[in-house]
């Protein structure tokens, strides 16, 4: 009797010892299965943020004729979306390009300059042969120069407005690097370029007709 019971008990020390293993296994399968739902949900959240604000964009600039009220109401969407940043659109125009300059409440400059005066027609140029969102990084290797200590402190990027393959100029963003830009606000932003593109080219076409 006493050896049947030292063999049911190692029986029963290995049986508990399998469903502790087995148990850990599954646990660490509901954990991967929970982060995966965790991330997926988090994505859908994003991906459901850019649409409506696609959706809102898209509604308020129907219609729009005026190039100043377009880009006006364009500016007040991207702040509505990304607090406290510099808007400036650059525009292509025949010889040169047209500057329109929004600065925010909190106004990021570098010296009492602003960031658009380090831009030259040279890299003004290579940032739209570029066709790509360009970091600071990119605008250096392109040809920025200026005050690095003050350009340490912003978080600056250029995001291509064009059609077809076609320049139409590009966007500069930037606010302190201490609320640095997130790709989540960016891709929202370019998720609207494209439309945004159209609007600006349709009311240059009706100004110049106009002239």
């Amino acid at each position: 009797m006493l050896i049947e019971d030292k063999n049911r008990r190692g029986r029963l020390r290995l049986l508990i010892k399998k469903l502790n293993k087995e148990r850990k296994q599954q646990a660490k399968k509901i954990d991967i299965l929970c982060n995966d739902f965790i991330t997926a949900q988090k994505n859908f959240i994003k991906k459901l943020n850019t649409i409506t604000f696609a959706t809102n964009f898209y509604e308020s600039i129907l219609g729009t004729t005026d190039l100043a009220a377009l880009l006006q109401t364009c500016v007040r969407l991207i702040r509505d979306e990304i607090a406290d940043v510099n808007v400036t659109f650059f525009l292509r125009q025949e010889e040169d390009f047209q500057l329109h300059i929004f600065e925010s409440e909190q106004s990021t400059t570098l010296e009492n300059q602003h960031l658009e005066n380090y831009f030259t027609a040279e890299l003004i140029d290579n940032i739209c042969k570029s066709n790509k969102i360009c970091a600071l990084d990119d605008m250096f290797a392109m040809g920025l120069e200026g005050n690095l200590t003050g350009l340490n402190k912003i978080s600056a990027v250029t995001i291509p407005l064009g059609l077809a393959g076609s320049s139409l100029g590009f966007m500069l963003i930037y606010r302190s690097s201490e609320n640095k830009l997130t790709a989540e606000e960016l891709n929202n932003i370019t998720a609207v370029t494209s439309g945004l593109s159209q609007a600006i080219q349709s009311c240059q076409a009706l100004l110049n007709s106009t002239d």
